[in-house]
């Protein structure tokens, strides 16, 4: 019994890692459209632009240690 437990925990966890590496890639996107945005509308905000690339090291980190 502890074993059928531990199998449906660990894919449970799996499914639920890739919907979250999924879900940082989106916001990922979605950063870039609205940081680009904002740089055509209002101008450069240098800290706009390293909060996403900071965003795109952790999406790119969460890709990398999920294989």
């Amino acid at each position: 019994m502890p074993g059928s437990t531990n199998g449906s925990l660990h894919g449970s966890t799996h499914g639920s890692t890739h919907g979250s590496t999924r879900t940082m890639g989106a916001l990922t996107v979605g950063g870039l459209v609205v940081v680009t945005a904002y740089t055509v509308a209002l101008g450069s905000n240098g800290w706009l632009w390293f909060g996403w690339v900071v965003l795109g090291l952790l999406t790119l980190a969460m890709v990398v240690t999920q294989s």
